[in-house]
């Protein structure tokens, strides 16, 4: 893996994507985001290490749009303005990251097997919680029965 550190974009295809993003035209921008996540969450029997790569790139640009969300680009992200980002891709970016860290993954399998796994995976839980945070439990009944 061409990988220096956690972050979405600090891999070489990650910033590949972020090279292509910034040459393309505005207006495809969002289409090129969709296309990778769909891709990531779709029904193969495995997600290739440079498919789940882009996708946490990916991933990592929706939740800088989102409330909550941190800037995703370090210095190897895309340079050029994003444009606003639908909603929708919110979900599609919880699959497709939920895809890129399962068991059929082999982004997932070579993390496993390194030092700093721990780190990379509070990184990408961190992704996900911005973008579907998880349910705080009820205090208090609404009612009895």
């Amino acid at each position: 893996m061409g990988t220096w550190d956690i972050g979405p974009f600090d891999n070489d295809t990650a910033a590949d994507f972020g090279g292509d993003l910034d040459e393309a035209e505005l207006e495809e921008r969002e289409a090129m985001i969709r296309g990778v996540l769909k891709r990531a969450a779709g029904p193969a029997d495995f997600l290739g290490i440079c498919d789940g790569e882009r996708a946490v790139a990916a991933v990592a640009l929706v939740v800088a749009q989102h409330p909550g969300g941190d800037p995703a680009c370090s210095g190897y992200g895309p340079s050029e303005p994003l444009p606003e980002l639908t909603a929708d891709l919110r979900m599609l970016a919880v699959d497709a990251l939920d895809q890129a860290v399962s068991n059929r993954s082999e982004l997932a399998e070579l993390w496993a097997e390194a030092a700093n796994w721990s780190k990379w995976r509070q990184d990408i839980t961190r992704l996900r919680e911005v973008l579907d945070p998880p349910v705080p439990p009820q205090e208090e009944a609404l009612f009895w029965i």
